[in-house]
């Protein structure tokens, strides 16, 4: 099986780990820069290039698309799927889950518990924000931050007008956020493969600091999910439509609450926590499942 990584860095460790584990397994692996990637848009056989050669040929795709690249990235995959090659998160998903309050609009169409969120544009909407979200402390966070970047814990009413407002002044989209306070500086992150959690782990927030996410110096380690859990991070998979995604969650008064639905979650964490081949149990998906044709958008939307 010929499988091709698009990844904007081949050194990565979730990058290196997904090629070393297709190679292990007998297939043929290449990384391709989506960025370095062009297109023929064609109504006989569309395709994709990759330094002067073309990628028809290729069984199968893993999107390792950077928020930055959203765009051109998903471009690239849409054009995968045109051709019938199986990627193993699909375009419109993608854009899904980057899109987090078309995210979080989806799960909450469907029911998955969430915190409760607000978003406006008028300033004079501001009061009425915060009070809907439960007053401070709250949080607000950049529609297109990744990785704790773009989100700031307001812990009084005041500080929440001071960041809404300062974020109005950039012209961002922002949303705000109910803070969970029993979750305590914790959060979970279960990986999904399809419709079973196969690893999960705890997250927690180094001293001082509010947000648990590993590049911001939190520590991880393996957990136990609840059933419920287990539930509810399949149900948010698959409601945004991710065959493989990093669900985030919190433990809250009132059940498991979704905080986010990653498709390009990170391989590093988890398998280093878990001790779980998660690189692995990928490329055995994409093994059953990558068949020409089985493609579920046919690149629409």
């Amino acid at each position: 099986m010929k499988i091709c990584i698009l990844s904007r860095n081949g050194r990565l460790y979730s990058t290196r780990r997904l090629y070393e584990a297709a190679e292990q397994r007998g297939h043929t692996a290449l990384i391709a820069d989506p960025l370095q990637c062009y297109i023929q848009v064609t109504s006989n056989r569309p395709s994709v290039h990759y330094r002067r050669q073309s990628l028809v040929d290729f069984d199968a795709v893993i999107p390792r698309i950077g928020a930055s690249i959203t765009f051109y990235g998903t471009a690239v995959v849409r054009q995968f799927e045109m051709g019938g090659i199986f990627s193993l998160n699909e375009s419109v998903a993608i854009s899904r889950a980057r899109d987090k309050l078309r995210a979080l609009q989806i799960l909450s169409r469907k029911g998955v518990g969430l915190p409760t969120t607000g978003f406006a544009h008028s300033v004079r909407n501001t009061d009425d924000l915060i009070d809907m979200v439960g007053g401070a402390p709250l949080l607000v966070k950049l529609l297109e931050g990744t990785q704790g970047r773009g989100v700031v814990m307001a812990e009084t009413r005041q500080a929440a007008e001071s960041v809404i407002d300062a974020f109005r002044e950039m012209d961002a989209h922002f949303l705000v956020q109910e803070f969970i306070r029993e979750a305590k500086g914790t959060d979970i992150r279960a990986f999904v493969i399809r419709n079973r959690v196969v690893a999960a782990m705890k997250r927690t927030a180094r001293e001082g600091e509010f947000r648990s996410n590993l590049h911001r110096g939190g520590k991880a380690e393996r957990i136990e999910l609840t059933a419920e859990e287990r539930r509810v991070a399949v149900r948010a998979a698959k409601a945004i439509g991710l065959n493989v995604a990093g669900v985030d969650l919190l433990r809250s008064a009132r059940g498991p609450l979704v905080m986010e639905v990653n498709a390009s979650p990170g391989l590093e964490g988890i398998e280093t926590a878990t001790g779980k081949d998660v690189s692995g149990m990928i490329i055995q998906f994409i093994e059953r499942h990558a068949k020409r044709g089985n493609v579920g958008t046919k690149g629409s939307g």
